[in-house]
This record gives C-alpha cells, structure tokens and sequence, in this order.
C-alpha cells in the first residue's frame, strides 16, 4: 500500500483540485478566444536554464503567433561530444553504473513492476573568429556576446544527431505546464537516461480552449519539427550551413570548459539552431503522461495517416503512462478504485466536462475510450507502444486492454504495471524522487533505446 505521506498529500492534492475545478465550471469564460493559457497562475514554474549547470540545457520557444502553444526543449550535454568507444572486452555492467544514470538514485530495487506482452530488453581550443549569421549580419552589430548571455548554440563540428522525444504533459486537461518544476525535472531525467532531445508540448488547457484544441496543438508541433528539418536542409544546401551550423548562428566555443559560453542568435533564422545541429526527426518518439497520453496516441495515429507526408519525421515508437481513458461501461479498475488515490474517478469526470464541449460530451468519445470502433487507422499500423500503469489506479485496465488489443495485430505493446504505485507515481512532485519513479525512467529509457539506435548500434540484452 502507499505511504502514509502519500495518502495525506492525496487527500489534500485532491481538495485543492475539486476546488479548483468547481471554479472553472462556475467562471464563465471566453471560449471564443483561441490564444487560451498553457499554464495556470497556481502553478509552480522552472526558468529556462541554456547554460547546462546540471547536464541538460533548456530553452522555450513560443511557435504560434495565433494561439498561446509553446514547446520547451532539453538538450543533453553529451550532444556536444562524440560517444566514448566501448572497450570490446568489456563486460555488461549492472543498469546502476550506466552513465546516464540520475546521480540521486543507485539503490537496487525488487519490488518494480509486472509485465503483461513482450518486454524484450534484451586543451582549450583557440577562440573562433566571430561567424555571420544566415543573413549575413554580424553577431557583434547584434551585441550579443557569450559573456553576457551564457546560452548555447551549436559549434561548427561533427556533431552527434539525437532522436527527439516529443513530450505531453498531465493535469487533467485544465492544468499542468511543459515549464513546471515537476515537468521540467521529469523531462531532464528522461533526456539523460535516454540520451536524447526532448520537446515538452506547452499545449492550451480547457475550459479556455477545449476539445480539439491540446490535440491540434500535438500535432501543430510533430509538423513544425518536420519545418525545422527541412528548413535546416534548406539552409544547409544554400549555403547558410557555413555561418553557424544551419541554423543562422553565431559561435564563441571553449570545448574544454564545463560551462560553455556561446551566443544564440534569437530571431535571427526560422531555424531552431538546437534541433537543426543535433535533432534527428527520423527518431521520434511521443511520450504522454496521463491526459498527455492521449494527446500522444492522437498525435501517433494522425503520423500513420499522414505517412510520408510528414517526412523526414518518423514516429518509430509512444509510450504511454497511465493514459487518461475512460468508457461507458465501467471496467473492474473503475469500479473497485473509483475512490483512488490523487485523481479519483469522480474528479476525471469533472475534467471530462470541462474538456469535451458540451455537444460532444460522451465517455465513449473517440479521445476518451481506445476500445471504441472507427477511431482509424488499423491498429496494426500504430507505432510500437509502451504502457505504464500504477496498481492503485482506476484508469489502469482500459490501458491494459489497449494494449492488449495492439498485441492482437502483432504490435510491440509491452505493459509495466508498478506495485503500490498511484496515478502519475513517476511524474507528480512529491514522488518524482522515489525509487519507483526513477525505476520508471529507467525501464522507459531501456525499451525505447531499442527504436532509436542507429542501425548496427542496437541494444542487447
């Protein structure tokens, strides 16, 4: 059973969100405004950090003039070196030791999780001379110099070419932000274990902007990020590729100093010079916590019907933590924890109404329940599909049974379920330091290392 810490904070967690919800039901609002919020003032926010003091650089970009989404992107530091060679003779070593391990947690677990399906784990150079942007201007006539703005952008190297993991964050669909304090470091630990570039989706929240709008806004960014390749290859085989790595920016390096000082050219290309140098879109993966998990599997299937449309971006593999479905017919889960920990069943519906207009309000809605007929393409055609779920939450056996569905059809859809967990057990702030939320990480990091390795690199285990 959980904690007695975590029974009190759940009953505290949800009086605060009854409340709060009640007040958006009460609040009339403007729902003709379609800029909307992507977080709310209650909530606690991490700044942006370019300077990477703790291995992970951050930046948040604001992409649509005409709506309020905005992405956040993690960057790890192991992008600026080139992979250390593995010792031939080396033999495996213990997942605790591995190098993108989180410094905080190293102690071994038994207690981890059950699995349903396949779950096969198998010296300082010399300064630079100050380069031209893509416009040719010089970023000294722009005054902006690395000793003054500690930011990065990419040098003009071989550089490593990360897989993306487009991410979505929980709160029931009227709260949450990409920028919050349990967000932010939830995204870092994902980028180190993972080694990758991840974009947490700042999407709109409801009652502001309800139903389609988080999900138009999934799928807003999957396409930008597939502008931002091909504007980068644009630029690149114009010629522009020369002042700053493709993306129009200016260099001041010191490849031995820990903490790099280079300058970011902000305004001065449409390319986002951090996903140009170091993003491969080719690797997607889309990675959604809770409500953020349907958005995700929206996303995957909307990628499946755009097919090459959407190239160079692939979606090679979701993962989906304790999705945020539910249905008409009640499953067992539904009806033996109904009263469950954080986000008990009758709170969700609340969110439900607030989310889905009031036309459309069903609980067999076509982003509510998986199970239902006509939500296309043909499962058989969805990408690889992870699912993580908690033992004391309700939702957990129609995410079970959606993946058993997917397994029918011969798609990878291993399911972890973690004992004595509760919804959003590896992402919520109090129990982001927990060994089980660490666990979580891990186990994510080591399934979806198998769908972005670089062919003749995969994992073996």
């Amino acid at each position: 059973m959980p904690s007695v810490a975590v029974k009190l904070y759940s009953v505290f967690f949800k009086f605060l969100l009854k409340h709060r919800l009640q007040n958006r039901i009460q609040t009339p609002l403007d729902e003709s405004n379609p800029f909307g919020v992507t977080s709310r003032p209650e909530e606690s926010v991490a700044a942006p950090n370019p300077s990477f003091a703790d291995g992970v650089a951050t930046k948040d970009i604001h992409i649509d003039s005409f709506t309020s989404l905005s992405i956040r992107i993690f960057l790890p530091e192991s992008a600026l070196n080139p992979p250390e060679p593995k010792p031939i003779d080396s033999k495996p070593r213990p997942r605790s030791n591995s190098k993108n391990v989180d410094p905080e947690q190293t102690e071994k677990l038994s207690f981890r999780r059950n699995s349903y399906g396949s779950f096969n784990v198998g010296a300082d150079t010399k300064r630079e001379e100050s380069r031209r942007s893509s416009y040719g201007s010089d970023m000294d006539a722009l005054n902006l110099r690395s000793d003054v703005y500690r930011g990065y952008a990419p040098v003009d190297s071989n550089r490593r070419k990360l897989p993306v993991i487009l991410q979505f964050h929980g709160g029931g669909w009227v709260s949450g932000s990409n920028d919050s304090v349990a967000n932010d470091y939830f995204c870092r630990r994902i980028s180190r274990l993972c080694d990758v570039i991840v974009v947490a989706v700042g999407y709109r929240l409801a009652p502001e902007n309800r139903y389609p709008a988080a999900f138009d806004d999934g799928l807003k960014v999957l396409n930008w990020l597939g502008k931002q390749a091909n504007l980068a290859e644009c630029s690149k085989s114009m010629g522009s590729g020369r002042g700053g790595g493709g993306g129009g920016v200016s260099v001041e390096s010191k490849k031995g100093d820990g903490n790099r000082h280079i300058v970011d050219a902000f305004g001065a290309s449409m390319v986002e010079p951090w996903l140009a140098a170091h993003g491969d879109p080719s690797r997607c993966v889309l990675l959604g916590v809770s409500c953020g998990a349907n958005i995700a599997d929206y996303v995957a299937r909307k990628a499946v019907e755009a097919g090459r449309l959407l190239d160079p971006v692939k979606v090679v593999a979701q993962v989906l933590m304790y999705p945020f479905f539910i249905g008409s017919v009640p499953t067992h889960s539904e009806i033996k924890l109904a009263n469950s920990y954080f986000y008990d069943k009758a709170m969700c519906m609340l969110a439900w109404k607030l989310f889905l207009p009031e036309e459309e309000f069903s609980l067999d809605h076509l982003v509510a329940n998986p199970l239902v007929e006509g939500r296309g393409p043909p499962l058989k055609f969805m990408p690889p599909t992870l699912t993580v779920v908690a033992e004391h939450d309700w939702m957990r056996d129609r995410a079970i049974a959606y993946s058993e569905e997917l397994r029918k059809v011969n798609v990878d859809a291993p399911v972890l379920e973690y004992k004595d967990a509760v919804h959003e057990f590896a992402t919520l702030d109090m129990l982001l330091k927990t060994p089980q939320a660490h666990a979580c990480a891990e186990d994510i990091a080591i399934w979806v290392k198998k769908y972005i390795s670089l062919r003749g690199h995969e994992f073996s285990y």
